[in-house]
């Protein structure tokens, strides 16, 4: 008898826990489809699995669930068939635990009540807590009075009453919700009140009846009636919050957006943007997913009346996995004129040119190939007589072997371009690199590597103009051989809180004296020149193919660095390079003869979390001053950081016929957490050179666990005369599982 009633209260227990379950951040109290598999806990009372009762309300398990229960009294009302549980009731059945004064059975009106301090546990975290639950038509029906509910997330609900019918659909009456704290005496930031909530689980919608929001208490906003779809609803068409705007070019704007959930694996979002002195601008982002692979796409598109033009973008981005070697991607980037994406504060706005690329890689091991091609649009005011070029194919296959029993592999190279500019000059190039590598470690801890390679390069070349002015056409080719060897001694250093390591740096590069021919091969991918800190111990410094690094040099430096368990991790790297022939080599930009490079260095320093430094430099072999400098540093602590950024140098290779390609600049950001909520920042970019600013601006911030808003305000100096360099507002206001507005 005694186990015949353990078995009743625990289906009574379990049913209960089962009507009140509530699912991932809802309104709604019933999700009695949910199964997930835990470790169950030690039972207090092991109970053979019972399918009479719960089988009612809940499906079928495929395996027996062992249900566990204890309560301090047991009494059993057979002449009116009340069975009642009192005192510390508790039952656990797979991962639902409910907790109660008291329980009682009426077998004869099918009636099960659990009551006094009602606790039920979930499997998903949710926490709910009543003070009576009452079932009832085989457990179809349920009613809970004064519900109180901490879900997962830590948002609350609470209701007056909670009704479960027989189509099951729930409602709730007199209900609040918030995800925010709700201190003892005091209201919420905001919540949503409503007299009636409704969960329709046929079309899987909550609808709400006579809702207020409210902030601190007091209603700002009312609504007779609003619905939305419940949380098994993973994507649904519909409007999503609008965004504002306004700038001097549109006038005062809002974009609402409309969601159309054309298929689970794609979506349609309409956005147009409604302006007050440029009228409609179409706006739109389409985005689709395949199985191996994606598609997204957004563009606008206006008439502008006062200049009688149409202008648009738009930005493309693909990818598709043909198999388990081949991908393909693209990324389309277009602008119809300099000037759009500013005006539309669109993003990509501040970038000096857009960059268009379709790619096809393959990936098999040690072997990669691919074709691609770029196309570029200057945005730049001062970029605008820049020869543009466009790259149609760019074809490249590297190789690498398995190394043998020694150690050594073969590394071969393939890549072939071509180069056509906007004044018709074209450049065809085939290039293959061929080398010989081998790493070795001697058994006093000094590593080796040498490399032998030979480049061989064949280019056809129409209408290049080169310095002195003269024009060519024809084909021209170069064979190249290079030999390297590179030395490094790492001595280390440990005591119990710091390790030491210091490594001289030794790289020799043998290669002959010879001509680049820049009057017949134009420099379309080895612009960059500069000796660093990065490249200098590199064999080949140039960032492409169409320039050699020829001559024979060495290259030498010392590299420190510290790590300590108190004082983080500091290093410091010093270097030069000896060129034997001083009459030809990368560094004489300035046609000085030099054997020696200028010094080139880095500094890192993070001895703790309140200060960060990186410092990179070069200093004149003669007179040790600066000529070329970058700095960036954080300092401080959260509620007063500084970050500062500083770039110098005094020209940037061959860029200079197209701008002042002088650059000396500070980018400094203070920021200040005030308080747990509030923090603000201020930015100020300067052009030191010119002793003016580039942009500026500041932000207030106000985020808590359930909302955040941000306003900023900025400017930007241009040098484009159309650019009128107004000021910019930007604000965003977001309360947490409902969303929020904002500008663009």
């Amino acid at each position: 008898m005694l186990k015949k009633k353990l078995m009743i209260g625990c289906a009574v227990f379990f049913a209960a826990a089962s009507t009140a379950a509530l699912g991932d951040d809802s309104l709604v109290l019933l999700n009695t489809n949910k199964t997930v598999e835990k470790t169950k806990p030690k039972p207090l009372t092991k109970i053979e699995p019972t399918h009479n009762i719960t089988d009612v309300f809940t499906p079928p398990v495929e395996k027996e669930t062992d249900i566990h229960f204890t309560a301090d009294e047991m009494q059993n009302d057979s002449e009116n068939g009340i069975i009642t549980a009192i005192g510390n009731v508790e039952i656990i059945r797979e991962n639902l635990t409910l907790r109660a004064d008291k329980v009682v059975y009426n077998q004869n009106t099918d009636h099960i009540s659990a009551i006094g301090n009602v606790i039920l546990l979930d499997e998903t975290g949710n926490v709910m807590f009543a003070d009576q639950i009452d079932l009832r038509e085989h457990m179809k029906n349920a009613d809970i009075n004064n519900i109180k509910v901490v879900l997962r997330d830590k948002t609350r609900l609470a209701a007056r009453s909670f009704r479960k019918k027989n189509d099951d659909t729930k409602v709730l009456r007199y209900a609040v919700y918030t995800p925010c704290d709700n201190c003892r005496g005091k209201s919420p930031l905001w919540q949503i009140k409503a007299g009636k909530v409704i969960h329709n689980p046929e079309d899987k919608n909550i609808e709400y009846q006579n809702a207020f929001l409210e902030f601190k208490g007091t209603p700002i906003l009312y609504t007779p009636y609003f619905s939305h779809p419940d949380p098994t609803v993973e994507r649904r068409s519909g409007f999503l919050f609008p965004r504002f705007m306004s700038n001097n070019y549109l006038g005062a704007g809002i974009q609402p957006q409309y969601f159309w959930d054309i298929s689970p694996h794609e979506n349609v979002i309409l956005n147009p943007i409604l302006t007050s002195d440029k009228g409609l601008v179409y706006s739109g982002i389409y985005s689709r997913y395949f199985t191996r692979g994606e598609l997204n796409a957004s563009g606008t598109f206006m008439r502008d009346d006062d200049s009688d033009k149409n202008r648009g973008n738009l930005f493309l981005f693909g990818r598709y996995e043909i198999n388990d070697y081949w991908v393909a991607d693209t990324d389309i980037n277009y602008a119809s004129d300099d000037n759009y994406l500013k005006d539309l504060s669109l993003p990509q706005k501040d970038d000096s040119w857009l960059t268009s690329r379709i790619r096809l890689q393959a990936f098999d091991n040690r072997n990669y190939a691919s074709v691609e091609s770029y196309y570029y649009d200057m945005l730049s005011y001062n970029l605008q007589d820049y020869n543009t070029p466009y790259v149609l194919p760019l074809m490249s296959y590297e190789n690498i072997s398995s190394p043998d029993k020694y150690g050594a592999y073969f590394k071969n190279t393939f890549n072939t371009a071509s180069v056509y500019h906007e004044d018709d000059d074209t450049s065809h190039r085939a290039t293959m690199i061929n080398s010989w590598n081998l790493p070795y470690t001697s058994p006093y801890g000094e590593k080796y590597r040498l490399v032998a390679s030979l480049k061989s390069d064949l280019y056809y070349i129409g209408q290049y103009q080169n310095e002195d002015g003269s024009s060519y056409t024809g084909t021209t080719a170069r064979v190249f051989p290079q030999v390297g060897l590179e030395w490094r001694l790492p001595f280390v250093k440990n005591t119990t809180n710091t390790s030491q390591i210091l490594e001289p740096i030794i790289v020799a590069a043998f290669a002959p004296d010879q001509d680049n021919k820049p009057d017949k091969i134009p420099n379309d991918d080895s612009q960059d020149v500069e000796i660093t800190d990065v490249n200098i111990f590199d064999l080949d410094r140039y960032s492409g193919y169409d320039r050699n690094d020829t001559g024979s040099r060495v290259s030498y430096g010392l590299n420190w660095s510290f790590y300590g368990k108190k004082w983080g991790r500091s290093s410091v790297l010093l270097a030069q390079t000896y060129e034997f022939d001083k009459d030809d080599n990368l560094f004489n930009l300035d046609n000085e003869k030099n054997h020696f490079s200028d010094y080139v260095g880095r500094i890192y320093a993070s001895p703790n979390r309140y200060f960060d430094m990186n410092y990179r430099f070069k200093l004149d072999k003669d007179t040790l001053s600066v000529n070329y400098s970058e700095l960036g540093a954080s300092i401080g602590a959260d509620i007063l950081r500084l970050n500062m950024s500083y770039i110098y140098f005094p020209e940037a290779g061959n860029y200079a016929d197209y701008i002042d390609t002088r650059r000396k600049e500070i980018y400094t950001v203070l920021s200040s957490q005030i308080t747990r909520n509030w923090a603000v920042d201020m930015y100020n970019r300067q052009d030191l050179i010119n002793n003016r600013a580039i942009s500026n601006g500041a932000g207030i911030i106000y985020e808590d666990e359930c909302s955040r808003f941000a306003f900023h305000v900025e400017k930007e100096y241009s040098d484009d005369p159309e650019d009128e360099n107004e000021l910019a507002f930007y604000f965003s206001f977001y309360l947490k599982t409902i969303g929020g507005i904002g500008t663009n």
